[in-house]
């Protein structure tokens, strides 16, 4: 091919713009076409912590997650990313002692009594990232165009009408993808979220409780505020916040962090997680063009995000013989 092959990336959540990223670091002519500014989408509630949640398979999820983590650890080093490394407790039973992406993180240590909770005799203390969204995904939009991507408003109703226009598509709708893609494996987990002033005495590590009995549980600090989870509600897709539930989360955190029984709620949000049982990163003919998909990845979407990125555009290059050679190309 004597010219920069044409890509459509559908969707413009981090999945999307993260693939467009790597598609153009590649030397692919790319375009983002999303119906919503990403600051609407799914992507914008995400507490996002780096945290491997519900998405499968593990093997999988777990190559992903590193591949992401090291990507973060990166771009944390650039203020304006809106990314930072913070030290946290995750709280485990006795049941819980390993998984296939601990060995990964940094400052990987038992947790000391002190920083454990009633009911819990094991944790683990390391650190992640925290993305926070409404600067992330700016930062995104911005690197996308910086390295001459575009970013244009539509909604797709038929990929297959995107093939006359581009060589590669790139399919990051989400949960659209019931009605764009006929996939009925894709279930809509509610989660509810509720935003906290920081204040004096709230925490500033991050605490993941995702084995409490009366729901997932985590506060996540970040520049301004903590965001307090959670829930996940497999088949519930109303996006109106519950009053009640609410309460709920707040009361679970402030069993762990009392501080923030009295912490002031600046914000509630509300979002439907894409889940299916093994997330979708696949290839398949769309016509004269190649069809990639890249959804379906759970409570994970953030965490998963840029190694899911680097294997569509591995995925590509194994099709468009003139940008094999620049894998690996410019961070």
């Amino acid at each position: 091919m004597g010219s920069q092959p044409r890509a459509i990336v559908v969707g413009g959540g981090v999945s999307g713009l993260s693939a467009g990223v790597r598609l153009r670091e590649r030397g692919f002519d790319v375009e983002v076409l999303t119906r919503a500014p990403a600051a609407r989408s799914t992507s914008a509630v995400a507490a996002a912590i780096w945290y491997p949640y519900k998405a499968g398979p593990v093997e999988a999820v777990a190559a992903w997650s590193r591949a992401s983590y090291a990507e973060f650890a990166r771009l944390a080093r650039d203020p304006a990313s809106g990314v930072v490394m913070r030290s946290g407790v995750e709280l485990l039973p006795a049941s819980e002692r390993d998984s296939a992406w601990r060995s990964e993180v940094v400052g990987l240590r038992a947790a000391r009594g002190d920083e454990l909770r009633e009911g819990y005799d094991h944790g683990w203390v390391f650190d992640a990232p925290v993305i926070e969204m409404p600067i992330y995904l700016t930062w995104l939009e911005r690197r996308l165009r910086e390295l001459g991507g575009r970013l244009e408003a539509g909604e797709v109703r038929d990929l297959s009408a995107l093939a006359p226009r581009a060589e590669l598509v790139v399919n990051c709708v989400g949960l659209a993808a019931r009605e764009l893609v006929g996939d009925r494996e894709l279930v809509g987990v509610r989660g509810q979220i509720v935003r906290v002033a920081r204040e004096p005495g709230t925490p500033e590590r991050f605490l993941l409780d995702d084995y409490n009995p009366d729901g997932i549980t985590y506060v996540v600090p970040r520049s301004r505020d903590l965001v307090l989870g959670g829930s996940a509600e497999e088949g519930r897709e109303d996006l109106a916040p519950d009053p009640a539930e609410s309460a709920a989360v707040v009361a679970r955190c402030a069993a762990l962090e009392p501080a923030l029984a009295r912490a002031t709620v600046v914000s509630v949000a509300v979002g439907l997680r894409p889940f299916r049982p093994s997330v979708r990163v696949e290839r398949e003919s769309l016509g004269r063009a190649t069809l990639i998909h890249d959804y379906g990845h759970g409570g994970a979407g953030v965490t998963l995000s840029w190694g899911c990125a680097d294997e569509v555009a591995r995925l590509a290059a194994e099709v468009f013989d003139d940008v094999r050679g620049a894998l690996g190309g410019s961070r």
